[in-house]
């Protein structure tokens, strides 16, 4: 079969839809899940060590990725993991009648998790298969969109229909269930769109069996470690996000946590208190839309500077400062809670947004790196899944790790610390090895001595 598969129906029938349903469950996992525990009465500490380790589900896909191609279509995979999510999140809002509804609910996550990631493999098949390269690059736009409008779909709609439902009297519970049953009901509509709509995807060369995929592998992988300066490049990719490892999972919760226990008090489900001035629906508002748009701004800003400049060690270190540098400011909303005068909303829009906007601006340099210095070669599509799937790693201990960090040491002090992580990340610009020539530059590969 040719690479791209010829398909009647234009790429914006099903594109769209398809990179949503990516983003919404990612972001169920990721954030939504804490922020309910949170409101439900769970420490930072239970919560992030209890939901950080199945971030690895993502890092696991390059591990089994190739068997899929032994049965069935991508489409097939694609609809039926979206029928199996909704059936799962289905169960999440039901298991939220149990008694030992924390422990379910975390078992239910890691199985989501995984239809989540084997539905991002055969979603990013179905692209690479059905669009030829000019079409795939028109369409990458709309991927970054429509992942960032999932994204937006869970951490606001459906944490604010949460809020929302407990502000009009609903228990705290129930209102979850209500909220996780809509972000079911979108991934059953999606299932149904896409059974009508989804390309079917191709297979280049089907896999006569489990030897062939196990042989296929080993040679992807020997090529893989046998590339130059591969140990400095990997510690660059695996450093990059140190400080942001530590941030991710824990910003969220400071912003919900209450005035008494040091955050910002965004957790207000009826009427407001000194404990809780802002109501958990500000939260959603805030994080979860705002700063989700400007992020996407951010991210494409970050691809029109690094296309006109060119990824060079100057810009890569200069990235690398954009995505760290932003981390005080939630040091400095940390140092302005004070239980007799809360933080504004405009305050905590402001500094939050900026963090996420020059992370979404750096984050660019990195993604940038793995394509143009690490993946370059014969298997260049499973390189970068790999290098993502390092990149990922750093996060599972460093997410793990926060919520039991700001539980003992307090907001104040665990922001600094998140500052002190970021400083590997910086360094690790500015000695990274370009053992590949610069995408727009006729220099000579410039690779760092360590």
């Amino acid at each position: 079969m040719t690479q791209a598969t010829k398909n009647k129906r234009s790429a914006f029938s099903w594109v769209p839809s398809a990179y949503l349903a990516e983003g919404i469950p990612f972001a169920m996992v990721i954030w939504v899940a804490g922020t309910m525990f949170k409101d439900l009465g769970h420490s930072d500490s239970e919560i992030t060590a209890s939901t950080a380790s199945i971030g690895i589900m993502w890092s696991l896909k390059p591990l089994y990725a190739g068997f899929l191609d032994m049965f069935k279509t991508k489409r097939f995979w694609v609809i039926a993991m979206q029928l199996v999510m909704a059936g799962l999140l289905g169960l999440w809002a039901t298991s939220l009648a149990l008694t030992n509804y924390f422990v379910v609910g975390i078992l239910l996550l890691w199985l989501l998790a995984f239809a989540s990631a084997t539905q991002d493999i055969c979603i990013d098949g179905v692209y690479i298969t059905s669009l030829d390269k000019g079409a795939q690059g028109k369409f990458m736009g709309l991927q970054g969109a429509f992942w960032n409008a999932g994204r937006i779909f869970a951490t606001a709609v459906v944490v604010g229909a949460a809020g929302y439902l407990q502000k009009s009297g609903m228990d705290a519970r129930s209102a979850w269930a209500m909220a996780l049953a809509v972000s079911m009901g979108a991934m059953a509509l999606l299932a149904a769109y896409h059974y009508f709509v989804l390309p079917p995807g191709s297979v280049p060369e089907r896999p006569a069996n489990t030897a062939a995929v196990v042989g296929t592998f080993k040679d992807q992988f020997l090529d893989f470690i046998q590339k130059p300066h591969l140990l400095g490049m990997l510690m660059f990719v695996f450093l990059f996000r140190l400080g942001e490892g530590f941030l991710l999972l824990e910003a969220p919760l400071f912003m919900q946590g209450s005035v008494t226990n040091g955050g910002l008090g965004m957790c207000a489900t009826s009427a407001i208190s000194a404990a809780c001035p802002h109501l958990l629906e500000d939260k959603a508002l805030i994080d979860g839309f705002i700063s989700t748009v400007v992020s996407l701004a951010f991210g494409l800003l970050g691809g029109i500077f690094a296309g006109k400049f060119g990824l060079t060690r100057k810009t890569l270190v200069f990235m690398a400062l954009c995505l760290n540098l932003p981390h005080i400011t939630f040091y400095i909303l940390s140092c302005m809670v004070s239980p007799d005068a809360p933080v504004s909303l405009p305050v905590i829009a402001t500094l939050v947004t900026i963090e996420k906007a020059g992370y979404a601006f750096g984050f660019v340099a990195n993604m940038l790196y793995m394509m143009q210095q690490i993946s370059p070669g014969k298997y260049h599509m499973t390189h970068y899944a790999y290098c993502t799937a390092i990149m990922n790693l750093v996060l599972i201990p460093t997410q793990m790790a926060s919520g039991f960090l700001a539980d003992h040491m307090g907001f104040q002090t665990f922001f600094l610390v998140v500052m002190a992580a970021s400083i590997p990340s910086v360094l690790g610009a500015c000695f990274a090895p370009f053992p590949n020539p610069v995408v727009g530059d006729n220099s000579k590969p410039d690779v760092a001595r360590h």
